[in-house]
């Protein structure tokens, strides 16, 4: 063990054997997470990131970090709070994207499309990155909202599509609607041609989406661990909003470089924010709650079934306490 987590383990009274020195993680395509930004600025030190290899779907990660096939995984707070509800022993720590004006989940038509609102979307597909996470669930309140009933709901067809896959998708005719986001969003409007039917901010106002989440078993043997993964991820989120766009796309690209994983990362250029509105990631009862009410109308989830307090927890956030340094 290293002398710096040995010194933090005598610090906080851990009986447990030696704390990990590394997290095994999964990283995403052409892109720089929060985690690889802390690693970079130094602010999980001792700890070293470990890479095992890419994913796309936000509830494939955090099912890898329920089962122990990674050590943190982050999507949807409503897809954490299924996969809490299914029985897996997870604790949200720290909220690492959201929407605001800069980034957001927006759901595109075609400029000629005859869909307007949501009644329009009877009979229609709409082209998603996976199911049971962040898009189904503003479809789903998009939807509601729009009077749709539960039965008519269920004639909106959603289609799983890869997200580099879904402008052409929509373009071609495959599919009637398609959830673009960040650079996809931007390098489709770039080539004209498509409207914005509706966006997640629109329905809920900026808010966090997703979080990270740690296995429960993980922080009751390495709360030294799980203290500075979520110190370091924090203080990642603040530093990108001291900092300039630039000196951030910057740094991205350089991070991109050392790892050397032969990838396109022209997607970096196009980056703006990762749209936490709360300080250092801090995680509000409302984050859940909003999801926990959605998933028990959708009758996913029995009433009382999940209590938002048994979800998540800011006890590894220093802004929690303003004990940042």
């Amino acid at each position: 063990m290293s002398g710096v987590l040995a010194v933090a383990l005598a610090g906080c009274g851990s009986s447990g054997g030696d704390e990990v020195t590394e997290l095994r993680y999964q990283g995403s395509v052409g892109a720089v997470t929060l985690p690889e930004l802390a690693e970079e600025l130094g602010y999980l030190a001792p700890i070293k990131l470990k890479w095992i290899g890419n994913t796309i779907s936000g509830p494939q990660d955090i099912q890898s970090a329920a089962t122990g096939e990674t050590d943190f995984g982050g999507a949807f707070n409503g897809a954490v709070v299924k996969l809490r509800a299914s029985g897996a022993p997870i604790k949200a720590v720290v909220s690492y994207y959201g929407s605001d004006p800069d980034t957001f989940s927006g759901f595109w038509v075609t400029q000629g499309s005859p869909i307007k609102g949501p009644r329009d979307l009877l009979g229609k597909k709409i082209g998603v990155n996976t199911l049971g996470a962040h898009a189904e669930a503003v479809i789903k309140e998009y939807l509601k909202r729009g009077g749709l009933t539960p039965e008519e709901v269920k004639q909106v067809e959603l289609v799983v599509v890869p997200p580099v896959n879904t402008e052409q998708g929509l373009r071609g005719g495959q599919i009637d609607v398609g959830a673009l986001t960040g650079v996809l969003r931007d390098k489709a409007l770039e080539r004209g041609g498509i409207r914005l039917l509706f966006s997640d901010t629109e329905l809920l106002g900026p808010f966090n989406a997703g979080t990270y989440v740690l296995r429960e078993d993980f922080i009751a043997k390495n709360p030294v661990a799980a203290k500075k993964f979520g110190e370091g991820v924090a203080k990642a989120i603040e530093w990108t909003r001291e900092h300039s766009r630039d000196e951030v796309i910057a740094k991205f690209r350089d991070i991109a470089a050392k790892r050397g994983r032969n990838e396109d990362v022209s997607a970096i250029g196009y980056w703006k924010s990762f749209g936490v509105s709360s300080k250092g990631g801090l995680i509000a009862d409302r984050e859940f709650q909003t999801w926990i009410d959605w998933l028990e109308r959708e009758g996913e989830l029995k009433p009382g079934q999940v209590k938002v307090g048994d979800v998540y927890t800011n006890q590894f956030n220093p802004y929690a306490t303003g004990s940042v340094k």
